[in-house]
């Protein structure tokens, strides 16, 4: 049962990834790049790897993507 978990998880870390990398919207982009960084800790918990879960879950997750919301949404009406 804990394989068919963890290749769930990375199919879903793998489709994740192709909806961040072909977004047209920045939100849409940030968001799969969340769900990827989620599905990578969870597996990382199912491991074993606690700690890393963790800080894969606290750092990237948590930190990293509401930073990038944030400079979206103050660069949103700069123009190039």
């Amino acid at each position: 049962m804990l394989e068919g978990l963890e290749l769930t998880l990375l199919v879903a870390s793998v489709l994740f990834a192709i909806l961040a990398v072909e977004q047209s919207r920045l939100y849409r982009a940030v968001m799969g790049l969340l769900g990827v960084t989620v599905a990578i800790g969870v597996l990382f918990f199912l491991l074993g790897a606690y700690q890393l879960a963790v800080l894969q879950l606290l750092v990237y997750a948590g930190g990293i993507i509401a930073l990038f919301m944030i400079v979206i949404m103050l660069t949103r009406g700069v123009e190039e």
